[in-house]
């Protein structure tokens, strides 16, 4: 996945496109929904589908939080998506 780094906003907006048309854990990933459906029940972490931002190939997420739990969050989703 790639990503524009922010500037300023304490969010980052990963670009999937790479993912679409693949099935993951056994859920095909046709936009931001499927993915952020996909990775809150099998990663337990909670991400905006982009479509709610104009793009349906990105998901939004939040690094409001300790470094601690950034990295466990972005090693969840690693994990789900190998």
């Amino acid at each position: 996945m790639t990503y524009v780094e922010p500037e300023g906003a304490f969010y980052v907006f990963p670009n999937f496109s790479s993912l679409l048309g693949k099935t993951i854990k056994g859920r095909k990933i046709e936009g931001s929904f499927d993915l952020a459906e996909m990775l809150l029940n099998e990663a337990k972490v909670a991400v905006v589908p982009g479509i709610a931002f104009g793009s349906d190939s990105h998901f939004r997420l939040s690094y409001v939080t300790s470094m601690a739990n950034i990295d466990k969050g972005l090693d969840r989703i690693a994990d789900v998506l190998k």
